[in-house]
């Protein structure tokens, strides 16, 4: 499929697609190839039915995955062959809807206590208090922190958008201990090697060390971190519209899954019980 291949990564490209879902993307359009063992230009409906249903029966793969391969293929058929996806033959497998993972900020506060690392600690603090992605902050470059308007820039973000996050006092303080110890020039947290970023694995490692020295017991990861700071300034009172911008989403419906999650909102409805009138005292 070498001249398929080169029109799909070439309509990925025009697309403005990110080079991680290009690859992601190719691997599931040539897996569905090497299935059949021919050319997907040769495939149709059918096909696409069976192997979709392979993946849930056969090889019991997460619904995330397959949603994965459902749309790399619908690209492809509808992008780059031109052809007519009917959704009701081939209907997308529904997402379990499970609640965020969310720690307190008493939580959050320990977990940066626990790391001695005075990078990892600026790290960490910066991911939380900036709500930013995993890949967003090991790409963080020294020219994206600006000081004097209490701003940190996304350069092309999830989606491809720039755009602008909190920097808040707290952080920034941290950020110009750290730059005064370490001198970074180019990436604010350089890897092993300094013309390098950070390695995502690493930042994972360091807060999975974290949690544990902290004692907290939830399953969190260090995306958790960025849904902590959206509900958590939900619960301050912030503005779905703003948190949706400093979060760099599309669309506000996004954003609402943090209105399940928020304690806030929660606690102030009243219980159907607490409109009763009180009982009788009863004699003693």
């Amino acid at each position: 499929m070498g001249t398929l291949r080169q029109q799909m990564a070439m309509d990925m490209v025009l697309k403005g697609f990110s080079p991680t879902t290009q690859a992601l993307y190719l691997t599931c359009v040539k897996e569905f190839a090497c299935y059949f063992d021919r050319s997907p230009a040769l495939l149709g409906e059918a096909e696409i039915r069976k192997y979709l249903h392979h993946l849930i029966q056969d090889r019991e793969l997460s619904q995330s995955k397959v949603n994965q391969v459902y749309s790399a293929l619908k690209f492809l058929y509808e992008t780059t062959l031109q052809q007519e996806w009917n959704i009701n033959r081939i209907p997308r497998s529904k997402q379990k809807k499970k609640l965020l993972v969310v720690l307190s900020p008493e939580e959050v506060q320990t977990l940066l206590s626990v790391i001695s690392n005075l990078k990892h600690r600026a790290l960490m603090m910066t991911i939380y208090s900036a709500g930013r992605r995993l890949s967003e902050a090991a790409h963080l470059k020294v020219i994206d922190i600006d000081g004097k308007r209490k701003m940190i820039r996304v350069g092309q973000g999830k989606g491809n958008r720039d755009r602008y996050t909190l920097l808040a006092k707290a952080t920034l303080s941290l950020l110009r201990e750290y730059w005064v110890a370490y001198r970074p020039k180019d990436w604010l947290f350089p890897g092993r090697y300094k013309d390098r970023p950070i390695g995502l694995r690493t930042i994972q490692r360091v807060f999975e060390q974290s949690l544990q020295k902290a004692d907290i017991g939830k399953p969190a990861s260090v995306h958790t971190l960025r849904h902590c700071f959206a509900t958590h300034l939900l619960e301050a009172g912030t503005d779905l519209y703003y948190i949706r911008h400093l979060l760099g989403h599309a669309s506000i419906k996004t954003t609402s899954v943090y209105l399940h999650v928020s304690g806030k909102h929660l606690s102030q409805v009243v219980s159907p019980v607490d409109l009763f009138d009180p009982p009788p005292k009863s004699d003693s």
